[in-house]
């Protein structure tokens, strides 16, 4: 995942600044049908039942991963062709922190569900 250009920011701001810079509580995933970039945008998924999902994360080196399956609701409409997905601060609005594409592309139908399994959503500091 890559972090966008507010993080990037942030965390320089946390290690060589006394700004007080707040440190995120909560995280949330959001899916994509469009890429979003360093600089937000992209198409979030909206409609059908569709909401971002609560995760926490657990650290090992330079690596955190989801320490849980990360499962959305089913779809009660077509959510269309994911393809990217993104770690916000918020469960709606809110800021994108990190966004990657997903290995696979999923369209997602009615009645269909999202899941992420434990380990599989990894944030790396390079």
């Amino acid at each position: 995942m890559s972090l966008t250009n507010t993080f990037e920011t942030r965390t320089l701001q946390w290690l060589f600044d006394d700004a007080a810079v707040t440190r995120p509580t909560a995280w949330y995933v959001g899916l994509y049908t469009a890429a979003p970039s360093d600089t937000g945008g992209g198409t979030e998924v909206s409609g059908g039942s569709y909401a971002r999902k609560s995760v926490s994360f657990t650290i090992s080196g330079d690596t955190a991963s989801n320490s849980a399956a990360v499962e959305f609701d089913a779809a009660t409409a077509s959510w269309g062709t994911i393809t990217y997905a993104g770690i916000f601060d918020a469960s709606t609005g809110g800021n994108l922190i990190a966004y990657a594409a997903l290995t696979t592309a999923k369209a997602i139908d009615t009645d269909d569900v999202l899941r992420i399994p434990a380990g599989d959503l990894d944030v790396t500091m390079d």
